[in-house]
């Protein structure tokens, strides 16, 4: 099972990475990779930044009904 230092370990070789990347990467459920990245962000090592990654096709995502489908959720260190 994967450990907090081992979250914060793989953002730091990263740079910047996707829960579902480090879930993959250290070959942990997502659910708690998750946790472990908000647990880094309320300690103040971490935080979180939404990227629009330009997926959306009517480039109307503030009135589509799935909401912010489009965008992504990118975890680094705080410097």
């Amino acid at each position: 099972m994967a450990s907090l230092l081992q979250v914060r370990d793989a953002l730091a070789i990263c740079g910047s990475a996707q829960a579902q990347q480090l879930s993959r990467q250290l070959n942990a459920p997502l659910p708690l990779v998750q946790a472990m990245l908000d647990r880094l962000i309320a300690l103040g090592k971490a935080e979180c930044c939404v990227m629009d990654d330009g997926g959306c096709l009517s480039g109307a995502c503030k009135h589509c009904p799935e909401g912010k489908a489009c965008t992504t959720r990118v975890y680094r260190l705080k410097a």
